[in-house]
């Protein structure tokens, strides 16, 4: 492994009074943590004055970059005017208004009404809580079961992070719940059997997706929830024709498919949303992240007319509808978002980000050759490289070698911030990229491709 500097005050201080999420504690002493002070453009820079080039956008969240001053003036302006209020009781703020009736109009299917939560997990887990509510409203008492799939992640809360299909996340925690179930992850590369066409391994996905409603009933599974690209997973792309295969299925059975664009909303695919990328239809979609721009936190959950009755309804049995957050539709997220969709908007982010995806697709294409690569996988600017032991069998390395965060830290080292997903390395850069730092950023992801294969190849690391 590579030798760790002694850590700075700062960096003692830090371990010593934060829980840092998504991050083996136990070893935090010894390596320390990567302070960041500040950040310009696709630019940060840490406390020793060493700048990167942050090829994740944050995490997948920061499509404007860092210091856009439109964003900053949009921030000061509300924060002077109104810095706090709330949506309940029959309150309301002019930013949420408005931001909602901008969701609206940019929505990939009809949508009525917008809900507003601090962050993606939050907007997931309400997903699950209004399904519930709508199917008690329509005398379906029994029809609350919600189909998740193998490696998908979805969030944290407690029903959230039991949507998410991925171990770590699982283990240790008591999850996932009762209600929730996983149907087959739709990665072929890893998961396609020996001499299946992409072809016939969709039409797999969705035989199985079938046997599981039927085997559970579909009288008692309420949803399906989908990323387009599913991302924490490791950037997975699913084969042509999936969505519209499983949606059928979906569709026989009177389950709603939600759509969790999360990472895929506002242009990160290309469009304004991967549902329009992938061809989902989904009923109802949940997004965060690139909402605000991540200049401040804000979840959304969009909803059609005929749900939302459903909501109407059910508040008249029952005297009100009770769920909201107390940061739900805060100005201050609000605000960002209205600006957020208003700078997509007059600066063409997405034209720029269909101008710049051949050539993000041709440096995923080369980072395919890389030895140390089996599969290069990318949908408009978000991408990620599976490292594996051998190419020609695919064969993984053994987690425990930490070939993956051992790569991204050499990638560090060279000035790109990636990120480690198991043995997959993602990239999902700000979406205001230059074609010369797309350029760059993918250089330095290269050089720390091949200090890796060095590194793999001295340590024997094939043949462990």
């Amino acid at each position: 492994m590579l030798d760790q500097p002694p850590l700075t005050n700062l960096q003692t201080r830090d371990v010593e009074s934060l829980i840092h999420p998504y991050t083996p504690l136990h070893k935090l002493k010894s390596t320390g943590t990567l302070i960041m002070q500040r950040g310009e453009g696709v630019h940060v820079f840490d406390t020793q004055g060493r700048g990167y080039i942050e090829g994740m956008s944050g995490l997948w969240c920061a499509g404007l970059g860092f210091g856009d001053e439109e964003m900053i003036e949009a921030a000061t302006e509300q924060l002077r005017t109104l810095p706090y209020y709330h949506i309940f009781s029959a309150k309301s703020i002019e930013p949420a208004i408005e931001l909602a009736e901008k969701l609206k109009e940019i929505a990939p299917v009809p949508i009525s009404k917008v809900f507003f939560t601090s962050s993606g997990s939050e907007a997931n887990d309400t997903q699950v809580k209004l399904a519930w509510y709508m199917n008690n409203a329509r005398g379906r008492p029994n029809k609350k079961k919600i189909i998740s799939r193998i490696k998908a992640y979805h969030g944290v809360t407690v029903m959230s992070a039991s949507l998410t299909g991925l171990p770590g996340n699982h283990n240790g925690w008591d999850l996932p719940v009762d209600r929730v179930l996983h149907t087959d992850c739709p990665h072929f590369y890893r998961f396609g059997a020996e001499g299946e066409s992409e072809a016939e391994f969709t039409a797999r996905m969705a035989k199985s997706l079938r046997e599981l409603i039927e085997r559970e009933g579909p009288d008692t599974i309420a949803a399906m929830i989908a990323e387009p690209v599913m991302g924490a997973g490791g950037v997975i792309v699913p084969p042509k024709g999936y969505f519209e295969a499983i949606q059928a299925v979906l569709d026989e059975h009177d389950i709603i498919l939600i759509s969790d664009e999360v990472i895929t909303g506002f242009g990160r695919t290309g469009n304004w949303w991967g549902s329009q990328t992938l061809n989902m239809k989904p009923k109802t979609i949940s997004t965060a992240k690139q909402l605000t721009s991540a200049y401040a936190p804000l979840g959304a959950v969009m909803v059609p007319e005929d749900i939302y009755q459903s909501y109407v309804d059910h508040s008249a049995q029952l005297g009100t509808f009770g769920h909201g957050f107390t940061y739900g539709g805060h100005p201050l997220g609000c605000a960002l978002g209205v600006k957020a969709i208003e700078i997509y908007q007059k600066r063409d982010i997405i034209g720029h980000v269909r101008k710049l995806m051949p050539l993000f697709e041709s440096r995923m294409k080369r980072l395919a050759e890389h030895p140390l690569v089996g599969e290069a996988r990318y949908c408009g600017f978000v991408g990620g490289a599976e490292l594996v032991a051998d190419k020609k069998t695919r064969r993984p390395f053994d987690p425990k070698q930490g070939v993956g965060p051992q790569t991204a830290k050499l990638i560090e080292n060279n000035g790109a911030v990636l990120r480690a997903i198991g043995d997959t390395i993602a990239i999902c850069p700000p979406m205001i990229i230059r074609e010369d730092e797309l350029n760059e950023l993918f250089d330095r992801f290269e050089k720390g491709l091949n200090e890796a294969e060095a590194w793999v190849s001295k340590e024997g690391l094939r043949t462990a």
